[in-house]
């Protein structure tokens, strides 16, 4: 087995990566690395792992890097070539829920060498792929100066009345929705299409979502006025499975979002933006090295 290891050029310095990759190949360990510097680089260095016969791949970054990797393996057919995690990134959302090591490089780039790699699903948004969620409207424009309440409403870890407050002020995004083909008039504030299980920095947008299921975990908030906050705030702390009048919740294989104004969308930090985007499901697309016994499979 060929196993190369394409890191993320911002952490090539990081000593504690330098020290795991050295101490694991005087373990008889065999590892190869590449470093990216500049955009279009992982594009690259996954068709030349392909060209190579390079057999996994450890995606060594944030949940960006592990999203661009799945999207050139899918892009340029090399899904043969199996899929694994060293987790860099500051919220590393998508190996936290997988139960994959985020706090020792070591412990990750181990797991990576030796672990089973097991097939799991995909997801793709028009021409493009990801792997944890992607996010719509209101919550594709959070940035790192919105408030904390807000943040935390968003990912559902704290349902704050100065969050909702918040929210209220957003103009929501008029629409159509088709879900697996049924269309439904829709009003968003917020949406997440889900593979995954958390976003956000640690925030269970879908917690009960399985990445081998052959299905997406859909969740949405919808138009609200102040009088409805208690009742949105009662939605919200239900059970997963659980939709509402406001919050809504679906599990489908497709789902399209047609509207006359363009919706940002956020995939697993990279931005898309269009009147007409179709999610869809791609069951066992990627090979993933998992932890044994974990929870997303």
């Amino acid at each position: 087995m060929t196993i190369r290891l394409l890191l993320n050029g911002k952490k090539a310095a990081q000593e504690d990566i330098r020290e795991a990759v050295y101490q694991l190949r005087e373990q008889g360990h065999q590892l190869e690395v590449r470093v990216t510097w500049e955009g279009g680089d992982i594009e690259r260095l996954v068709q030349e792992a392909g060209a190579n016969g390079v057999t996994r791949l450890i995606a060594g970054g944030g949940d960006g890097t592990i999203n661009e990797v799945v999207d050139a393996l899918l892009k340029q057919k090399l899904s043969h070539i199996e899929l694994a995690v060293l987790p860099l990134g500051t919220a590393n959302d998508f190996a936290t829920a997988c139960e994959i090591p985020t706090l020792s490089p070591y412990d990750a780039l181990h797991l990576a060498l030796t672990g089973q790699a097991t097939f799991i699903d995909a997801a793709s948004a028009n021409e493009r792929h990801f792997i944890n969620i992607a996010t719509a409207g209101f919550g594709a424009q959070v940035t790192a100066n919105t408030p904390v309440a807000l943040k935390n409403f968003l990912g559902g870890g704290a349902y704050t009345l100065a969050g909702l407050v918040q929210a209220i002020n957003f103009q929501p995004f008029s629409g159509r929705v088709l879900y697996d083909g049924k269309e439904v008039d829709s009003h968003v504030v917020v949406g997440a299409v889900c593979n995954g299980r958390m976003a956000g920095g640690g925030q269970p947008l879908s917690p009960n979502a399985m990445l081998n299921d052959g299905l997406l975990d859909v969740v949405s908030l919808e138009e609200f006025t102040p009088g409805d906050i208690p009742a949105v705030v009662d939605e919200l702390l239900q059970q997963p499975e659980f939709s509402g009048t406001f919050v809504k919740r679906n599990q489908v294989k497709t789902l399209e979002w047609i509207s006359d104004s363009v919706m940002p969308v956020n995939l697993d930090g990279e931005p898309l933006t269009s009147k007409h985007i179709k999610f869809s499901v791609l069951p066992n697309a990627i090979k993933l090295v998992l932890p044994a016994h974990s929870p997303v499979v």
